[in-house]
């Protein structure tokens, strides 16, 4: 495996602005990644296993309780970084098949120069669309489609309509798992209409976030969780809240009051996340 060859941090421009590398004083190989001063993916490259996201361990959380533990599992991640959640998947569930699809061409040239994952890690990587790439994958190939996709600071509208949740239940296989990073404060118009949308494809959601944010105390993100067959959430939970920042999962009756009267939005009326307040995600 290549080290970098230029002075550290690594800083580059790529399609969706500019890219920062940061080595971590606190791991010989681990690294942040940064676009636009927004932390975007943290990779111990001696350790794939340690998450330091909350919501990226969050997800990993629902990927943990997918099937049988420790057993392959074929992965769609759309929105790639620096690939974090799918060196944790080959690394807790080898053998597993993944594709990652990222729209930043210039952000995976980065990664794969100087965060390349192993040959055999059974990960390959797509410079595509993600709502493109969704609408040409095979029917029922995917156990777990995580959505992790962001331009710039904001989830792009057209990956967040019922149109788009459709497609992802198609490409699912029957008891598969959709699981998605949200950003969103009060009074969380968007996060409300995402739980709309795909409770209006899906039989089962659930929500993964901090009470903190729950209660509008401040904008940040939340994992939705969405299956044609009940989900383990009791599992969930007290993984969740075992986290150094402990989250809820919010379910069933107190899921619909947290929607309220929101409803599912198509493609013609969709928008983006809203941008975060100044310093929401910043560092430095």
């Amino acid at each position: 495996m290549s080290e970098p060859t230029e002075p550290v941090p690594v800083t580059r421009a790529v399609d969706s602005g500019t890219a920062r590398l940061l080595p971590d004083v606190d791991g010989e190989r681990a690294w942040l990644l940064t676009v636009d001063g927004a932390p975007q993916s943290y990779v111990d490259l001696d350790d794939p296993e340690h998450l330091e996201f909350e919501y990226v361990r969050r997800i990993a959380h629902v990927l943990d309780t997918t099937g049988r533990e420790g057993a392959p599992l074929a992965v769609l991640h759309l929105g790639g970084g620096a690939l974090t959640l799918p060196r944790y998947v080959a690394a807790t569930r080898p053998g597993s098949a993944q594709d990652v699809v990222e729209a930043d061409g210039a952000l995976l040239a980065l990664v794969a120069e100087i965060l390349p994952v192993p040959r055999d890690a059974g990960i390959a990587v797509h410079h595509a669309d993600a709502r493109q790439w969704l609408a040409a994958a095979p029917d029922a190939s995917a156990d777990v489609i995580v959505g992790d996709v962001f331009g710039g600071s904001r989830i792009p509208a057209h990956v967040t309509s019922v149109e788009y949740a459709r497609e992802a239940a198609r490409v699912l296989r029957p008891d598969g798992v959709y699981a998605a990073n949200l950003a969103d404060g009060a009074p969380f118009t968007f996060l409300r209409a995402q739980l709309a949308t795909f409770s209006a494809v899906f039989t089962e959601v659930a929500l993964v976030a901090e009470a903190g944010v729950l209660r509008g105390r401040r904008f940040g993100n939340a994992v939705l969780v969405a299956s044609r067959v009940p989900l383990d959430t009791v599992a969930l939970a007290r993984r969740t809240a075992g986290d150094a920042f402990p989250a809820r999962v919010e379910e069933g009756a107190s899921l619909r009051r947290f929607t309220g009267r929101a409803g599912p939005v198509r493609d013609d009326a969709a928008e983006p996340s809203p941008r975060p307040p100044d310093g929401a995600f910043s560092i430095g």
